[in-house]
């Protein structure tokens, strides 16, 4: 009973009193939708009239056909069907050949056997240009040339741990053929006494095939430039010839001892007693030179 009692009650409640916006005459929320309902609407025909206009406009003109023409055509969307590898199979018919070579052997791209190194493709060569003077050698010469009897270890004497050689411009000494001013062994001639006697041992093993410690322990020890068979570039140039350059690794494949040995006994010359005089006077006076040079060097420093 008591809730039928509420329900009359609020069913004879009266409707809540208008504000005063509302009493002065303010638009309303129902009235503010129709307002946007009826702008909205203008906007839309509006909208279409022009899309109307547009469309006439572009049929006068003839461009929904040339649209169409341009379109390209819908392709099929079916799955593509793949395609079989196939495996190629032998040609077993005959190859044919032109009639050009056909009287020629065919080329065979296989693996040959290596060359013999006694054969001529393995020769070495040795080139040295010519000076202006022949560079001619007598059995003199073949006899002023040296001999070890133990071998020198390369790369060894004047070098570090890590194989790089010791330069020091102090307390080194500078050698007669390299011009490297190192810290190993040296020569000392017992003739002149001077710089031009002092050879490293790896280069005088290699252009001379001498052992620098059996030289230090022989008394009666001569340096190349005083006997007359020195090919350092600066000897060679003041004879007339032209420098050998580095020639140590081929002369060896060819059998020699050192590229003194290579040289003297390639361009031994049997001469008369005359040219081996006047040979023998320009190898003295070039020497004398050299020597000459050395000790004013000497006396500068």
């Amino acid at each position: 009973m008591g809730s039928r009692r509420k329900k009359r009650e609020e069913e004879e409640e009266p409707p809540p009193s208008l504000s005063e916006d509302d009493a002065d005459g303010s638009d309303s929320p129902s009235e503010e939708g129709s307002k946007t309902e009826v702008d909205s609407s203008h906007y839309e025909q509006a909208r279409n009239q022009r899309i109307k206009e547009n469309m006439e406009r572009m049929q006068k003109l003839g461009l929904f056909d040339l649209s169409l023409k341009l379109k390209p055509p819908k392709e099929n969307h079916l799955p593509k069907k793949k395609k079989k590898k196939t495996i190629p199979q032998p040609n077993n018919s005959p190859q044919r050949r032109s009639s050009r070579i056909m009287s020629l052997v065919p080329i065979d791209y296989s693996e040959g056997k290596l060359p013999d190194p006694g054969s001529k493709e393995n020769e070495v060569e040795i080139f040295i240009p010519e000076g202006t003077n022949p560079e001619v050698y007598t059995e003199e010469h073949e006899k002023l040339l040296g001999d070890c009897e133990s071998t020198w270890e390369l790369c060894v004497d004047g070098y570090d741990e890590d194989g790089n050689r010791m330069y020091d411009p102090i307390k080194g000494q500078t050698c007669h053929q390299c011009r490297q001013k190192t810290l190993a062994q040296h020569t000392n001639c017992n003739k002149c006494e001077l710089l031009q006697g002092q050879f490293c041992g790896d280069c005088l093993y290699m252009r001379y095939g001498e052992n620098v410690i059996e030289a230090n322990h022989n008394t009666k020890w001569v340096c190349p430039p005083c006997r007359g068979i020195c090919n350092c570039s600066r000897c060679r140039r003041g004879k007339g010839w032209m420098p050998t350059g580095n020639i140590y690794s081929k002369v060896s494949k060819l059998g020699f001892k050192s590229v003194a040995h290579y040289l003297i006994k390639t361009r031994l010359t049997e001469l008369g007693s005359s040219d081996a005089e006047e040979i023998s006077e320009t190898s003295a006076d070039t020497t004398l030179n050299i020597q000459t040079r050395t000790r004013a060097s000497k006396k500068r420093v």
